[in-house]
């Protein structure tokens, strides 16, 4: 009988799309990925992937076997999911990836509390503000901040986002405050990060504003930093900047107009139908951390 390790290999080299990558998820060489290859296509007496110098890409045999043995390896994480998910216990290793600056402030200060009453399990978090894809990277969970589109995931939301627009008080004075939307435009305006353009709801309804500015940069913290010390106005998270709007550091802008209502921080994890106990007991530690009014609106 096939060695299932190999299969997971192989189907992980075909959800990466090469063997270096699936080696860095799995925490196996090259040279190994690349041998349990050959031992299943020696084993099937087939090729399974055509290689290039450049790729690799799956032969129609490979392409009709990948086919078939993926409800096989469904069927066994679910009867191991299911198995894991009747027993309390959080134990191996749990990967999870989040955003930056949201799991530095609150994910990271509220660790100690989870691990002491989960001993036996490893927490592998990996912060980061890119897009990953949880299936292919080997990640158990995501944390995800904004509105959730259509996806293959299962998504649970932990807390309501609100952003509003803020500036230093020391800006305020220089330049003035605006008094509405079109006023934006003879203001110093930090874009978002991702540069994506600012999702406003207010008395006309939703807007979307082209936000342009003399500072790019692909760091959230930065446009944070800047903000409090005057470059501007941003829209941020009352997540991010709460500390800042109550002692006076920024005040709020244009308050009839705000950040999307739809935004929340949610956590996704591979659509199952059994939770493993271990991603079940971290969201929930989460979920009651937050909870519908999360402690930074408080």
């Amino acid at each position: 009988m096939t060695n299932l390790g190999d299969l997971e290999i192989f189907t992980r080299v075909v959800a990466t799309g090469s063997m270096s990558a699936a080696g860095r998820v799995l925490g196996l060489s090259p040279a190994v990925i690349s041998k349990r290859i050959k031992r299943l296509e020696d084993r099937l007496g087939t090729r399974l992937f055509q290689r290039t110098t450049r790729q690799i890409s799956l032969t129609e045999a490979g392409q009709g076997f990948h086919d078939r043995i993926l409800g096989v390896l469904a069927g066994i994480e679910e009867a191991e999911a299911f198995a894991a998910g009747r027993s309390q216990l959080a134990q191996g290793r749990l990967r999870i990836t989040a955003p930056t600056s949201f799991g530095r402030m609150h994910i990271a200060p509220y660790l100690p509390r989870f691990m002491e009453t989960h001993p036996a399990l490893v927490l592998d978090i990996v912060l980061t503000d890119e897009f990953t894809d949880i299936v292919a990277d080997g990640f158990d969970l995501a944390i995800r901040i904004g509105e959730l589109v259509d996806t293959s995931l299962v998504a649970r939301r932990l807390a309501p986002v609100r952003r509003v627009l803020c500036a230093a008080p020391g800006y305020i004075t220089r330049h003035g405050a605006p008094e509405g939307i079109a006023d934006l435009a003879h203001h110093i305006c930090l874009p978002a990060h991702n540069h994506e353009s600012w999702r406003l709801d207010g008395p006309e309804g939703q807007i979307i504003y082209r936000a342009e500015g003399p500072l790019i940069t692909n760091s959230s913290e930065v446009i944070r930093e800047a903000v409090i010390s005057g470059a501007g106005i941003a829209l941020r998270s009352t997540w991010d900047i709460g500390p800042e709007l109550r002692s006076g550091k920024l005040v709020q802008v244009l308050p009839q107009w705000e950040g999307s209502k739809h935004l929340a921080v949610s956590a996704l994890y591979p659509s199952r139908q059994f939770l493993p106990a271990k991603v079940r007991l971290f969201v929930d530690f989460l979920a009651g951390l937050y909870g519908p009014t999360p402690y930074w609106e408080r």
